[in-house]
């Protein structure tokens, strides 16, 4: 699996920004005067309709229409951010729905009377983002070569007057041409600026009606979703350590009972057979007290309370088989869900390392960047690590997803590893 960053749209040449404002805002116009005509034709035929049975389904088709020009639109503004934007989950039938209630689904859906808003209103903002860029297209084109045609213009010297003769400038060729030279490089200087606000003007409207109930469905699902992966993280966390202690320290445990029982038959009839038994008892519960050591790795120690992320995770490492090298930059207070995930991170990634990379020593790299704290553990292993369903990757992926983290991988076979876990701190 090869990591994958999420990285910002790439900037755009200055040139190439022009022509994207430049086309989406003259498209606009016309786009948005189609919509207008074909929504407001059949929504108000429906209105108008609606004490018959039919004006019900061409109001509905007004609707259906009003989406086909929220759509376009949406895909505009792709276009004209470089980026994918959000499409709205439309209320669909149910399964069971009856005639009447699958025909009327668009009617019963809040987005979909925005799109018939939108199709009702873009106009407006369609009309002075179109007048916006004509009008400085306009002065920059005709500054940068009135000079050729104006000879051409007939001029009547006894009564006509220029643009430069009417304020003042003399009516003189060259005062003309430089006046409306003048105007076409302020025009020119000022083009960016209208070009962007033009089709900001028309975009901010269209993202308000058309994708901003799309965002709001989007962050609900995303907090939906990151509870929902807490839980299943936190109960297969749950069930991995009932099973590892059930087979590790309860066993020794159960052992180590079973050796002093039989140390305290033994102690009267053959005192050196019992310190035996005794000793191998006392070797159990040193191993019964590692192995719980162990198992509280993976989950918050007192040491993340008192002293920290960093000073946990150095523990954590010191305890390792290998030789970890820790490199922490991080403040001393973070959110105990944040520090929490990525101690179990950290906890988790070395485990692996150990158990299955064949690595002999790995770096574990604590920082924050823009907001976001970074885990990364490197290894010089053999790689071919993959988040497989049901192992230890996929569950790293659900506890991140619960505090909106996210998990990144880069193991190509013959190694090395990397793995790094991004946590918003914010």
């Amino acid at each position: 699996m090869t990591e994958t960053l999420l990285a910002n749209p790439p900037v755009r040449p200055p040139a190439q920004r022009w022509l994207r404002d430049t086309g989406y805002a003259l498209a606009a116009l016309p786009v948005a005067v189609v919509g207008l005509v074909v929504v407001i034709t059949l929504v108000t035929a429906g209105l108008g309709l609606s004490v018959v049975v039919g004006g019900v389904f061409v109001l509905a088709a007004g609707v259906y229409a009003a989406r086909g020009f929220a759509y376009v639109e949406r895909r505009r503004l792709a276009v004209l951010a470089g980026r994918e934007v959000p499409e709205p989950a439309y209320l669909r039938p149910r399964e069971g729905d009856g005639f009447w209630r699958r025909s009327l689904t668009a009617l019963r859906d809040p987005q979909s009377w925005l799109d018939v808003v939108w199709s009702l209103v873009g106009w407006i903002t369609a009309t002075v983002a179109f007048v916006v860029v004509v009008t400085w297209w306009g002065a920059v084109l005709c500054g940068a070569t009135y000079w050729f045609w104006q000879r051409f213009i007939p001029r009547d010297d006894s009564d006509a007057q220029s643009l430069a003769d009417l304020i003042g400038l003399g009516d003189s060729r060259a005062a003309d041409i430089g006046l409306i030279t003048g105007i076409g490089f302020v025009a020119l200087v000022t083009l960016p600026f209208a070009l962007r606000f033009a089709a900001g003007v028309h975009a901010s409207l269209a993202s308000v009606l058309l994708t901003s109930r799309a965002e709001l469905q989007g962050r609900v699902a995303r907090v939906e979703e990151s509870r929902d992966s807490a839980h299943r993280a936190e109960a297969e966390s749950l069930r991995r350590l009932e099973r590892d202690i059930h087979d590790g320290p309860q066993q020794r445990l159960i052992r180590l009972g079973m050796d002093l029982g039989r140390a305290r038959v033994q102690l009267a009839d053959d005192p050196d057979t019992a310190a035996r038994t005794l000793d191998a008892a006392v070797a159990q519960t040193r191993e019964a007290v590692e192995e719980l050591r162990a198992l509280s790795r993976g989950i918050a120690p007192p040491l993340l309370v008192d002293r920290g992320l960093a000073a946990a995770v150095a523990e954590m490492a010191d305890g390792q088989p290998i030789p970890v090298r820790v490199t922490a930059d991080v403040p001393a207070e973070l959110p105990l869900a944040v520090e929490t995930a990525a101690y179990f991170v950290a906890a988790e990634a070395l485990t692996n390392v150990v158990k299955h990379s064949g690595a002999d020593q790995a770096d574990l790299t604590l920082e924050v960047v823009a907001g976001r704290l970074l885990v990364t553990v490197d290894d010089n292993g053999c790689g071919g690590a993959a988040a497989a369903p049901g192992h230890g990757l996929a569950g790293l992926r659900e506890r991140l997803a619960g505090v909106d983290g996210q998990l990144f991988l880069a193991s190509p076979a013959g190694g090395p590893t990397r793995l790094r876990a991004e946590l918003p701190l914010g």
